[in-house]
């Protein structure tokens, strides 16, 4: 019979806020929402951004895409060093230096004489090459950067971890405490080696405490720290879920594609529920982008957008301030993306035991489509790959809803980076396939407007906005933009400029696209609630299904409950370093099955031959 990946929670953090709750949804649409939810979500902001007292001017201004902010580096003084060659004339060139601050190797133009007990003076016949220490500014001064004043890495014992594994701590921690669920009753529900847990970065972790220290300290006189290397690597994602927060044995893995990064794992993910042999799963991403290189490296390819570009497009003088709130432009006259930094988690289950364990219910997985674009003139250029994905996703919900239902009520979470080539090339995307399936005025949106792009999160942030517009009927519009730029393929679609409020219950359907560089193209098509709940009471009937919304209650109750702790600043962050660690003299260990302590289910090891035919 077949299992539906349902899901059961979510929790992350964006330039938005934290993502349980639909706090981070809730403050894009914050002048829709009643004033009673508004304070709220400011309140949810202010306890996050360490707040005294509830400031709503300051949090909006130091939220969503902003002008950069020091906390993570000066844009106006990034440190670079400055070659130069000193000597050159016909007099040799004589200086002092400490001996300790000698070569390794010395030059063999170097004459050396001793200067005092600690320094030498050295005499140089050649020209002599140096680096000096020199700064620049950022030609790029927007980004997507968490809330004001939120330090992931004060929240718990973070030895200096990079700034991606610290909001990996947080986002799984506020995904797995907003579940309204103890994760030992999932334990003793589900085999150890029925859980899985898929999550990674894009571009691993780059900042000096990873891979940016491994490759810069040498060139800075400083030396490699033992936890460079290994915490850089992209797949640290899932082993901090698995080894410090979860305490997970079962199925882990690390799936990169680019911007669609999340969307890869999800697939993975639902693959394992829907084969039956997992019940439970974790997917996610991290990515903390937002370093000087990372930014250099983007800005010289010509994909982010500069200040005076910005600049030109609004008609004002290059060296004025930019309007760097509305840096990222989708589909409008823009000139490029804006990095973001975000982390954020799902939970799925299956339908089982998310009926048995009385589990909320946000929403479905249909399902995940990936396609390659084939042969390219270009790594980054887009391709053919994206037209299949989506249109595979369109042909998906049609079999499942029916026809009525994919034109009349679906909608699309556009990819949107910003850039001109997107806004041309997606839109052919959804124009083409909306033309082709009889579609006349497809409804997209494009929230990158207010976080910018966090690479592997990118898909995870929008399938989280999903589920908040859901539950409070508001699609948020582009606002950053006044209108669609000419270029853009529009003649099905309906681009939502302005928030729009629908019926949840009339809304059946959303697409999560994502196009990655390379060729990385990713659809999902998430079920929303009141269809997964049609779904649900079709396969178990109206009798379980109210035995289910009986046993929810106490799961909201507890979700509400961290909620309002959270609100009120309370530190919920799981991090259990070296507890409940398990020897393998502890297993107990038979031909039949491996017993983990703690663990109420044995690991079966009666394993079925796939290939019984052949055998």
């Amino acid at each position: 019979m077949s299992r539906l990946p349902v899901i059961v929670g979510f929790g992350g953090i964006n330039p938005a806020g934290r993502s349980s709750a639909h706090h981070g949804y809730r403050r894009m649409v914050i002048d829709k929402l009643s004033s009673e939810q508004a304070s709220d979500t400011y309140q949810s902001l202010a306890a996050l951004m360490n707040q005294d007292s509830v400031d709503e001017t300051f949090i909006r201004d130091h939220t969503l895409v902003r002008k950069l902010e020091t906390n993570l580096f000066d844009p106006t003084a990034i440190r670079i060093n400055k070659s130069a060659k000193l000597g050159g004339s016909e007099d040799a060139l004589t200086f002092t230096i400490k001996k300790s601050q000698l070569p390794a190797a010395i030059p063999e133009s170097w004459q050396i004489s001793n200067s005092g007990a600690d320094h030498v003076t050295v005499t140089c016949q050649d020209q002599l090459d140096v680096l000096f220490p020199d700064q620049r500014s950022s030609r790029v001064n927007s980004g997507g950067q968490l809330p004001s004043g939120f330090e992931p890495g004060s929240l718990y014992q973070s030895r200096n971890h990079p700034r991606g594994l610290q909001l990996t701590v947080y986002g799984a921690s506020d995904a797995l405490n907003s579940l309204g669920i103890d994760w030992d009753t999932v334990r003793q529900k589900v085999p150890a080696d029925q859980i899985s847990v898929y999550a990674s970065s894009a571009m691993g972790q780059l900042d000096f405490n990873g891979a940016g220290g491994m490759l810069q300290s040498s060139l800075l006189g400083k030396r490699v720290s033992s936890k460079n290397c290994p915490l850089s690597l992209a797949e640290m994602t899932a082993d901090f879920v698995n080894a410090y927060i979860l305490g997970s044995v079962g199925a882990t893995g690390a799936n990169i594609g680019a911007c669609a990064t999340f969307l890869y794992n999800l697939r993975q993910g639902i693959q394992d529920i829907r084969s039956g042999k997992f019940r439970a799963v974790m997917v996610g991403a991290s990515e903390a982008p937002i370093t000087p290189e990372v930014i250099e490296g983007y800005r010289t390819m010509g994909a982010l957008a500069e200040d005076a570009a910005l600049n030109k497009i609004d008609g004002v003088d290059e060296n004025a301030p930019a309007n760097n709130a509305r840096a990222c432009r989708p589909f409008a006259e823009n000139c490029g993306f804006t990095l973001a930094e975000a982390s954020q988690f799902v939970i799925l289950f299956d339908d089982e035991l998310a009926m048995e364990l009385g589990a909320n219910i946000y929403g479905s997985v249909a399902d995940v489509f990936i396609n390659a674009d084939g042969f390219k003139k270009s790594i980054p250029g887009p391709g053919i790959g994206n037209y299949v994905t989506m249109g595979k996703s369109m042909g998906m919900v049609r079999s499942i809803l029916g026809e009525e239902a994919l034109k009349q009520r679906t909608y699309v979470q556009a990819h949107g980076t910003g850039t001109p080539q997107n806004r041309v090339t997606e839109s052919h995307i959804f124009n083409e396939l909306a033309k082709s399936f009889g579609m006349e005025k497809w409804p997209i949106a494009a929230i990158k407007a207010y976080l910018g792009h966090s690479l592997a999160v990118a898909s995870g942030d929008q399938i989280v906005n999903s589920l908040g517009a859901w539950a409070h009927g508001i699609l948020p519009g582009i606002q950053t933009i006044d209108e669609i730029a000419s270029d853009v393929h529009q003649s099905h679609l309906d681009f939502l400029i302005d928030h729009r409020e629908f019926n949840p219950t009339q809304m059946d359907a959303a697409f999560i696209n994502s196009k990655g560089f390379g060729g990385n193209n990713a659809t999902a098509a998430i079920l929303s609630p009141h269809v997964t709940r049609n779904m649900l009471e079709k396969k178990h009937g109206k009798k379980k299904l109210t035995l289910h919304s009986k046993a929810n209650e106490v799961v909201q109750e507890k979700g509400q409950a961290y909620d309002e702790a959270m609100k009120a600043g309370e530190n919920h962050m799981i991090y259990n370093f070296g507890v409940g660690v398990i020897e393998g003299e502890a297993l107990g260990i038979s031909e039949d099955a491996i017993q983990i302590p703690g663990h109420e289910n044995a690991i079966n090891l009666h394993v079925d031959n796939p290939y019984e035919d052949m055998s």
